[in-house]
């Protein structure tokens, strides 16, 4: 298809991604979210075909095997992410702009794949202790659960300057204008 964009918000686990994520879905209608899939189980109040599609492990490696990704990544053992080509399609044929949370490794697959069409946004955090400060006020993971996930943001945080924009996230409210203000001008611009 010609003339499709995407924009990928990227960060490490607990940087605010997701926030902002729906914080521009409520500022721009031109805006879908693409969800994603994952091999892992919900946690808290996700529900299934809203927040992700939740695949058992089978499952997943099997829409592997059958090409239905157009990217994915074992993101930790045996929990797996990705983007279904079919989510994608359905959003390109309401006209509408697609938009991604994704790890930082599935927001540089995707730059690698539509370079000419995508957007790429890393949301940095402020430092690794405010970071490990909101996972653990998140209460989703456990303590071995939350140092993994540190050990990987500290890789991830490296590959930043790989993204088109990068955004830190130390004060909410600002973030959530200043990533605002990119998506705005990358919406309008032809």
């Amino acid at each position: 298809m010609k003339n499709v964009k995407m924009i990928a918000i990227s960060a490490p686990s607990g940087s605010g991604k997701t926030t902002i994520v729906k914080h521009l879905l409520d500022i721009f209608s031109v805006l879908e979210f693409s969800i994603s899939a994952t091999s892992r189980n919900p946690r808290g109040e996700e529900v299934n075909g809203k927040d992700y599609h939740f695949l058992d492990i089978k499952t997943f490696k099997d829409e592997i095997k059958n090409n239905s990704f157009i990217e994915y990544e074992e993101v930790y053992p045996n929990i797996f992410y990705g983007t279904l080509k079919s989510e994608i399609k359905k959003i390109w044929n309401k006209n509408k702009i697609v938009i991604f949370d994704l790890d930082v490794i599935g927001g540089l697959n995707l730059k690698k794949q539509f370079s000419k069409s995508i957007l790429t946004v890393f949301i940095k955090p402020p430092d690794l202790e405010t970071l490990e400060k909101r996972l653990i006020n998140r209460k989703t993971d456990n303590i071995n659960e939350i140092k993994i996930r540190i050990s990987k943001a500290k890789q991830e945080i490296a590959l930043s300057d790989k993204f088109d924009f990068t955004v830190v996230n130390d004060d909410l409210d600002r973030t959530k204008l200043k990533v605002e203000e990119i998506i705005r001008k990358y919406i309008n611009d032809n």
